[in-house]
């Protein structure tokens, strides 16, 4: 399916149209993500609660079948100052799929940007939920944790 307005929101049922959200989003912020990745759990799992403070970077998916949390990207190096706050859709389910993108230093395959955008499984809405500037270093590392 491709992405569907549905009065101010977006509308897929597929990871392509998350990605295709969160690009969109990403230009509009001048900040244009160019590399991306879906998060899944170690046990196989697609779906998470996602919690996030973006003030201080961080952000965490807790698996809806095995339960275990997850620090996405960088979050490890500054979860101890972080008040994580957990996310919910319009439609107020909590269980999302979850696509990363970052954009990078112009020249370099150093993050500059992270976005987290979800697209929720009750009713199909996608969107950025979190986003902050991000000195990661190598985007393909970073991407390898989310």
């Amino acid at each position: 399916m491709a992405l569907t307005k549905k009065g101010e929101f977006w509308y897929g049922t597929t990871s392509g149209d998350t990605q295709a959200e969160l690009r969109s989003y990403s230009v509009a912020n001048r900040h244009e993500a160019l590399r991306f990745a879906s998060s899944q759990c170690d046990c196989g799992c697609r779906t998470f609660a996602l919690q996030t403070n973006e003030e201080a970077g961080v952000a965490i998916r807790t698996c809806t079948d095995c339960g275990q949390d997850h620090l996405m990207g960088d979050s490890a190096d500054y979860v101890d100052d972080a008040v994580p706050e957990a996310h919910e859709c319009v439609c107020e389910n909590e269980v999302f799929e979850l696509v990363s993108g970052v954009s990078v230093y112009e020249g370099t395959h150093d993050v500059c940007w992270y976005y987290i955008a979800c697209r929720c499984v009750e009713c199909n809405l996608v969107g950025v939920f979190a986003d902050w500037k991000c000195e990661a270093g190598d985007a393909a590392a970073f991407l390898a944790k989310v």
